[in-house]
């Protein structure tokens, strides 16, 4: 009996360490300012590079950074390529069908259009989403028509070159841009999904429940608020 016990907890303290020693990737697509960047050094970076490493810390894992695509981006979590996105994708009931959330670390933040004129026809013109996206099932929604590009400064580059009317896109990710350019903000804000949060696959409930518990750690000690403000996200808890 000793002999059966003794070998079922060096069995349990096996798993936990080689639990412990395990990388955990995490994929992001290092071309959405503030939330993930590519900076200088080509290392990813900004909200979401902050967010995730003192997640990581809370969790007492060890974690990497990996890029990929936006199209692709949920397909290479699925295939295994990563163990989870945190890419500023928003929670909706149609991803839920294929991934895993964990609570959201923003509020639903709002969507804008930007254009090069403040009468630009956002109703019923061509406008630009980035395929693939909350911003592009709601254009389609509307009387406008839909022109996707999987990288978003590509669509901002279609507004600035006439190809389209307007661009539906995160209002943190276009205010910069209109400060900076003579993009405008047109008509008023969209609010959709339901927050953006880390997504796994679906069998993964530990490790999804590890981040979970310390995103709520950071809302309840304040310092998720504290990373959104400097970061200038809206969202905050």
């Amino acid at each position: 009996m000793k002999s059966l016990i003794l070998g079922t907890a060096i069995a349990a303290v096996s798993a936990t360490l080689a639990f412990a020693e395990t990388t955990v990737r995490l994929g992001t697509e290092g071309a959405y300012p503030p939330y993930n960047f590519l900076n200088d050094a080509g290392e990813v970076d900004g909200f979401e590079r902050e967010l995730g490493d003192e997640l990581c810390k809370r969790a007492e894992l060890t974690c990497e950074w990996v890029t990929n695509d936006w199209a692709s981006i949920i397909p290479n979590l699925t295939s295994g390529n990563y163990d989870a996105i945190i890419a500023g994708m928003s929670i909706t009931a149609e991803r839920r069908e294929v991934v895993a959330f964990t609570q959201g670390y923003t509020r639903p933040s709002p969507s804008a259009y930007a254009a090069l004129a403040e009468d630009a026809d956002r109703e019923n013109g061509v406008v630009a989403a980035q395929t693939g996206t909350i911003q592009a099932n709601h254009v389609v929604t509307t009387n406008a028509t839909l022109v996707e590009f999987p990288n978003p400064d590509e669509n901002v580059a279609a507004v600035m070159s006439g190809e389209v009317d307007a661009v539906l896109a995160d209002k943190d990710f276009l205010l910069p841009l209109v400060d900076s350019t003579e993009l405008v903000f047109v008509g008023d804000d969209v609010l959709l999904g339901e927050g953006i949060g880390m997504a796994f696959r679906q069998s993964d409930d530990e490790l999804r429940g590890k981040f979970d518990a310390a995103i709520a750690t950071m809302k309840e000690d304040g310092s998720l608020n504290a990373l959104l403000d400097k970061w200038e996200i809206e969202g905050k808890f």
